[in-house]
């Protein structure tokens, strides 16, 4: 009962250490349970929280977006952003829509270079004693997506390799990369599972290449995905600095990095293999793909493009929640 409580209230730590947060105290949570004829009190509810592997308190990101102090009015902001995304899926799970949890994993060099962690061997790997670029083959940028109801994972590696002669790597972590890895996704699976869904709840952090403010986010799943498919997506932003509240973070990367730690990934294959192989006792899946396709950062929306962009911004927050309609308007009254 309590774990299914917490189950829109918990971060992790995307790393693999093992580590859970939660928002609210044992005594709200007590409270919770009290409305549903349960009485329990404060105490006895934070002993059950450390036997499920929680902390009492959570990590509270005070400061974000460049050392700014967060305000009472921001705070309250993040706070009401919490809830309504909790309503939203909810609200979509009961339809059974969709919801997908999307995100680009750190990237990982590709060589014999150290990867943290420890696993059991007899002897220790040899690795580089300096993790130079040019010393590697290249890296590999793991765009995720976790279908949150079926506990399926998707990976799509970029292959982005060291070009010797430019000094530099021949792909980019874009937004065209994350919205191909979702359509990649819709087309293959999503709408096999989901045959009768024409609206799809996409869970993004705030920022980076699905960021709330990139156009080019918008207008390539404005339209690769609802143009192409007739869908209605709606996009709901993670504050600033509340990425590890995003399902993808604590339920697919996490358990991701769990399984390399300390194995040298001295090539894609091998970063395909660890990836594919990532199972928990509570059903994840994991699929992952090798992406050969280049990203080239720098690519500009004209204000011309992005008016043809069917967008209705929500009364909760409208930066950071809206839906993309199909170009030439429908929407549902659902």
């Amino acid at each position: 009962m309590i774990e299914n409580l917490m189950e829109y209230e918990k971060a992790g730590d995307p790393t693999g250490k093992g580590l859970k947060w939660i928002r609210r105290t044992p005594g709200k949570i007590a409270e919770q349970l009290a409305l549903l004829g349960i009485e329990v009190s404060g105490k006895a509810v934070g002993t059950l929280i450390k036997e499920l592997n929680y902390s009492l308190r959570c990590n509270s990101k005070k400061i974000s977006n460049g050392g700014k102090k967060l305000t009472k009015e921001e705070r309250e902001e993040r706070n009401e952003q919490f809830e309504y995304i909790k309503k939203k899926r909810e609200e979509f799970v009961k339809h059974g829509y969709p919801v997908i949890s999307v995100d680009t994993k750190s990237k990982e060099m590709i060589g014999n270079f150290r990867n943290p962690g420890t696993r059991y061997k007899k002897e220790s790997d040899l690795v580089f004693d300096h993790d130079f670029k040019n010393y590697g083959i290249g890296r590999a940028i793991p765009g995720g997506i976790l279908d949150v109801q079926r506990y399926e994972g998707f990976v799509y590696v970029s292959q982005s390799l060291w070009d010797k002669k430019e000094n530099k790597f021949t792909s980019s972590e874009t937004s065209e990369f994350v919205v191909e890895n979702i359509i990649k996704w819709w087309k293959c699976y999503g709408k096999k599972m989901y045959p009768h869904s024409g609206k799809i709840l996409i869970l993004v952090d705030s920022g980076g290449a699905n960021g709330y403010r990139s156009r080019m986010w918008k207008l390539k799943l404005n339209e690769l995905l609802c143009n192409k498919y007739g869908m209605e997506a709606t996009v709901c932003h993670y504050p600033a600095g509340a990425s590890k509240w995003n399902p993808i973070e604590h339920r697919l990367f996490s358990e991701i990095s769990k399984n390399w730690q300390g194995t040298p990934l001295k090539s894609y294959e091998t970063v395909l293999k660890y990836i594919r192989s990532t199972k928990t006792n509570t059903g994840l899946k994991v699929r992952a793909y090798l992406i050969r396709k280049n990203y080239i950062k720098g690519k500009k929306v004209s204000n011309e493009d992005f008016k043809t962009i069917e967008i209705r911004p929500h009364n909760t927050i409208p930066k950071w929640n809206y839906t993309l309609l199909p170009n030439g308007g429908y929407i549902s009254t659902n």
